[in-house]
């Protein structure tokens, strides 16, 4: 197991990538472990602003948000601003309330599509899950249960879709396994032509 204070230290010393923010993308399949690991790297960093993407996301716009994120978040950020966005409730399917992100030295970002082409320009580094697709959708329908089975069908087609179109994995910087007493990760010079494999092992 590796020490998430090293990852942390390794965040920190990166230059700012967004304005005066240093940005890291987590991405990976849906419930390949993203948003959990999130938080203890966000603890770990001494408290790191969290942008989930399943609050920029929409019924209508699974993959469709990116124009939304640039002008609620990329752009206040990138100016050193406090950024304000309406996360989405995905039971009453509407925007709720503003939130404020502010420009913290570390901000998060994780969701499925973190490291899209459009985003990764932002980004000081871009962290990938490593968990076999079909395995995280188990572990996602899961954790959802029987209610959510006929969005996870349409969700299922909607990601691969997007990954071969938008592979996010070849241009990872960083390799995340989830293991019982915690996480190993590795780092990765990728080469931007890498194919995502079935399964990514380390």
């Amino acid at each position: 197991m590796n020490d998430l204070a090293a990852l942390a230290h390794e965040v920190r010393a990166a230059a700012p990538s967004c304005g005066p923010v240093r940005l890291v993308g987590v991405d990976g399949h849906a419930g390949s472990g993203k948003s959990t690991f999130a938080a203890r790297l966000a603890e770990t960093l001494g408290g790191a602003p969290v942008l989930h993407l399943d609050d920029i996301a929409c019924h209508e716009e699974l993959f469709a948000w990116t124009a939304r994120l640039r002008a609620e978040v990329l752009g206040p950020l990138s100016r050193g601003e406090v950024a304000g966005y309406r996360p989405y409730d995905w039971t009453a399917r509407r925007f709720g309330p503003p939130r404020r992100l502010p420009p913290a030295p570390v901000v998060l970002v994780e969701g499925v599509g973190a490291g899209r082409r459009a985003l990764r320009p932002h980004l000081a580094r871009l962290l990938w899950m490593e968990r076999a697709p079909e395995d995280s959708w188990r572990r996602g329908r899961n954790r959802d249960g029987v209610a959510q089975a006929a969005f996870w069908e349409g969700w299922t087609v909607a990601e691969t879709r997007h990954f071969a179109r938008d592979p996010s994995f070849p241009h990872a910087d960083t390799l995340i396994r989830e293991c019982h007493e915690g996480y190993v990760w590795l780092p990765r010079r990728p080469s931007a032509v890498d194919p995502e494999p079935d399964h990514h092992s380390l």
